[in-house]
């Protein structure tokens, strides 16, 4: 009798493989079915990894509400900062019915801002103090080594920056958007030095200059 022919386990006629063939069959499936679930998310990490271009911060989330005729809308309002790493940051405040709207909505308006701002090595160029009403950011460059001295606000926006070595301070109001705001304007206020009034290169380039000849 061949061993290998299913057994019958039925008037009707059907077969059915032996339990040990069954449990092999079955346990070769699921781990076939788990190896291509784990490629699969491997895959789209690195896809959603790759397509990446910057990465936010959720600085603040607050509820905020408006007297109407009937009665008080409950809303958020949210404030993002969103950069690169680089030389490119930028922050939205949006409002939304609900917390992931109000998110998307300043990530949105984050990217549409963004700007770009200069450096000098890891640090900023120059000190800036800014005031946007009533927040007051002073920033001066630091040497490296020093790390970020700064504030919540302040240190979640510059951290999106590749500027390593800053010292910060608030000296106004703590509203989080209006620090954010006077940072973002202190960054935009940088000069590099080659830039700047009296320097070497702007001396060279005057010097290069012939003189002009008065004429009678």
């Amino acid at each position: 009798m061949d061993n290998k022919q299913p057994k019958v386990i039925n008037k009707s006629g059907t077969t059915k493989l032996t339990d040990e063939a069954m449990a092999a069959k079955e346990a070769k499936a699921e781990k076939d079915f788990k190896g291509r679930r784990r490629d699969n998310r491997r895959n789209r990490r690195a896809a959603e990894e790759g397509k990446k271009e910057f990465d936010t911060v959720n600085i603040s989330i607050n509820r905020v509400s408006r007297t109407v005729a009937g009665g008080r809308r409950m809303r958020f309002q949210a404030l993002v900062a969103m950069g690169d790493h680089k030389n490119r940051i930028g922050i939205g405040l949006a409002k939304g019915n609900d917390v992931t709207s109000a998110v998307q909505k300043a990530e949105r308006r984050a990217k549409k801002n963004m700007i770009t701002i200069n450096m000098n090595k890891e640090t900023i160029c120059h000190e800036v103090e800014t005031k946007v009403t009533g927040a007051h950011v002073l920033m001066k460059p630091a040497a490296p080594g020093t790390g970020i001295i700064a504030g919540g606000v302040v240190r979640s926006i510059i951290g999106l920056t590749g500027i390593k070595n800053l010292i910060s301070k608030s000296l106004g109001s703590t509203n989080k958007a209006n620090i954010a705001y006077a940072v973002i304007e202190g960054l935009r206020q940088q000069v590099p030095k080659k830039d700047w009034n009296g320097s070497k290169a702007d001396k060279a380039e005057k010097a290069e200059k012939p003189a002009k000849k008065e004429t009678k």
